[in-house]
């Protein structure tokens, strides 16, 4: 690892100025045929399909049914009869808040007459707290955040978590997406002195970053640093894989390694910047603190510079001794900002090779969105980001708003209309409901580009309340085994997340506090043995800090929590557009014999226990309610009240219900 360090070192000292005489990239043209591809043509304004059957007519309650309606029509399909209120109200529990509904949450739904009975179910839970942490996380998700570097020190990100209080505060109050995304891109331009957008311009620091000992400004890091700010606006916002065109031009979609790093151009004059929150007397006792260890990794990096071999690797651990003596870092914004002065010129590079620079490029957006001949900026706006996130959220781009109108249906169906989120390129998979889609994405803008009423309007529609469990259709399950054309609703398991709330919850041990640093809770020892410093999980003293929502968890790089991880949580290195749903035998390990499931187990026992009264049958009803939404069926009852008379423990009978597929998986 360090011999590669010092490659890089020597590389960039010897070949990054080069470049003497510049010239310019040509812009390029494309060709009709790359123009043509759907992402990159201006949004339909469809019909909204309408039929002359009444049985139709009852079935349609608003355009989403419309359009799904008449492409099943085309294909000769049916769709399935609408779900029973018990398995709706969980299944909109999940999709909004990510957690089960009580028992009294569903009978007071049973017993609702009124004609709105389904719409106060959706407006009460798009207006929970909780549904700001269930869908920030989907948005956590694509952003790849993560509050370490990773890589070797994987240090941990001062201040990195108020980031996700962020985006969760944002959904909870239906921020419009075109403000969230400019905020993200650009909110220390827009407004440079207000807290809230110097955490949001943190997006920009979200990836992996890979420290030098000893040099942490060489070329090559910085080319890493632009590298990741650059390829998450292609995944998170354009759709596109933007970053296959680092190296060259896309082998599939019209866009040129030009392209690639004119958008990079935006941000050649973006640092990094932490913004100090203590008081300035604070500060300076702090300085006082670090001053010894200050001058001793200053003098140790001057004696760095040229050395080789074994001299490096000593000097190395010196530094590393010496940033352990400085004291604990104040809370700060974890942010950035721009320095002129510190721009960094854009050229292409030779198969991405720092130290191989080409002809220099100025900014401008993706060319196949512009007019051929399109010019660039010689020079950077005032507030360069600021123009990119303008680009994107006009009206005019035809991937924007289809991007997030795709996400929205991706997180609420389980399959997005376009089933690849971050692909909308040739190698993604084509819409399959085109019209739809332009549909929602113009809903998105007219509607001022707010998700809450985007997802009443998919909650709402009789696509979303089909069936799960209704008789499967020969012809459908040959013809469509994927339920793309949405012929029924399709089965789900909890993400880990949800998984490890809900067995919380239904334990009632799940503290519900909102927002702040993150927590860190024990883990097996060997794990934390293999971090760079085991120091760096220092699990957060009070128990019961432990037992609160997933999303407020530590969000480490090079140490996965093992349930979450057995449960398919994303790695945090790259964007995630799509959970993976996987089934295997560690899954059945962690829930029977991992340490969250035994304690959730013991605590459920108690708790059904407590609320029965000690009655054996109510037990069983209380446990199934709970835990799925629903009264045990006659064969359930009689087997569990089997177990139980036989005298066998009551915290085994509860770690049998956490297994039930009926609490894993949502219909």
């Amino acid at each position: 690892m360090r011999s590669h360090r010092l490659a890089a070192l020597l590389s960039a000292l010897l070949v990054f100025h080069v470049a003497a005489e510049e010239t310019v990239a040509p812009l390029g043209t494309y060709t009709a045929v790359e123009r043509r591809h759907w992402a990159f043509q201006k949004r339909a304004t469809p019909d909204v399909p309408t039929f002359t059957d009444p049985a139709d007519n009852d079935w349609v309650k608003n355009p989403v049914d419309a359009f799904v309606l008449a492409r099943l029509k085309k294909a000769g399909l049916s769709p399935a009869p609408e779900a029973d209120r018990r398995t709706l109200i969980r299944r909109a529990t999940f999709t909004l808040i990510g957690l089960p509904p009580t028992p009294e949450e569903v009978d007071a739904f049973l017993n609702d007459t009124s004609a709105n009975a389904w719409e106060k179910v959706v407006d009460r839970l798009l207006a929970s707290p909780h549904y700001g942490e269930r869908w920030g996380q989907h948005w956590l998700d694509v952003v790849r955040f993560a509050e370490s570097d990773g890589f070797e020190y994987d240090t941990h990100r001062n201040g990195a978590w108020r980031f996700r209080d962020y985006a969760i505060q944002s959904f909870n109050e239906d921020k419009p997406y075109d403000k969230f995304l400019m905020e993200q891109l650009a909110g220390d331009e827009i407004a440079p002195k207000a807290e809230p957008m110097r955490v949001a311009a943190g997006l920009q620091r979200m990836g992996p970053l890979r420290k030098n000992a000893g040099n942490q400004e060489v070329a090559s890091s910085r080319n890493e640093v632009l590298t990741e700010m650059t390829n998450v606006v292609g995944a998170a916002f354009m759709g596109v894989t933007l970053g296959c065109a680092r190296c060259h031009d896309h082998k599939f979609d019209p866009i040129r390694q030009s392209d690639y790093y004119r958008i990079q151009a935006y941000f050649s004059a973006t640092h990094e910047k932490d913004i100090p929150l203590a008081a300035p007397e604070e500060q300076a006792a702090w300085e006082a603190k670090a001053k010894a260890a200050q001058e001793e990794i200053k003098a140790l990096r001057a004696q760095l510079r040229g050395k080789v071999g074994e001299e490096r690797l000593e000097l190395e651990k010196k530094l590393e001794a010496a940033n352990d003596k400085l004291p604990t870092p104040l809370p700060a914004l974890y942010s950035v900002e721009n320095d002129f002065a510190k721009t960094s010129p854009i050229h292409l590079l030779n198969r991405g090779e720092y130290n191989q620079p080409k002809e220099k490029v100025g900014a401008r957006p993706l060319g196949v969105l512009l007019p051929d001949g399109a010019p660039e900026r010689t020079t950077l706006p005032e507030n360069p980001r600021t123009k990119l996130a303008e680009w994107l959220v006009d009206p005019e781009n035809p991937l924007t708003s289809r991007v997030i109108a795709n996400r929205i249906w991706h997180w609420q169906f389980g399959r997005g209309l376009v089933a690849t989120p971050n692909d909308f390129g040739k190698m993604g998979l084509r819409p399959s409901h085109p019209e739809l889609l332009d549909y929602l994405a113009n809903q998105v803008i007219a509607g001022g580009w707010r998700m809450k009423p985007m997802h009443k309007l998919l909650l709402t529609s009789s696509t979303w309340r089909q069936s799960f469990e209704s008789p499967i259709s020969a012809k459908a399950a040959a013809e469509d085994p994927e339920n793309k054309l949405l012929w029924h609703w399709s089965r789900r398991r909890l993400e880990a997340e949800e998984l490890r709330d809900s067995l919380l919850a239904v334990a009632g041990k799940l503290n519900p506090k909102a927002g702040g640093p993150s927590v860190i809770i024990p883990v097996d020892p060997e794990l934390v043995n293999f971090l760079y410093k085991p120091s760096q999980w220092a699990i957060t003293p009070d128990p019961t800090e432990h037992d609160r929502r997933s999303v407020y968890l530590m969000a480490k790089r090079n140490l996965r929590l093992p349930m979450m991880e057995t449960f398919d949580a994303p790695d945090l290195q790259i964007s995630c557009a799509r959970r993976e749903s996987s089934t295997h035998a560690p899954q059945a390990l962690e829930l029977t014999n991992g340490d969250l499931a035994s304690r959730m187990a013991t605590a459920f026992a108690a708790r059904i226990q407590a609320e029965a009264k000690g009655d054996r049958n109510q037990m069983v009803e209380r446990a199934w309610l709970l835990t799925t939404g629903r009264p045990p069926s006659a064969k359930e009852r009689t087997l569990a009240a089997q177990y139980l008379n036989e005298g066998q423990p009551l915290r085994e009978f509860a770690l049998a219900v956490l297994n039930l597929n009926a609490f894993l998986y949502v219909d």
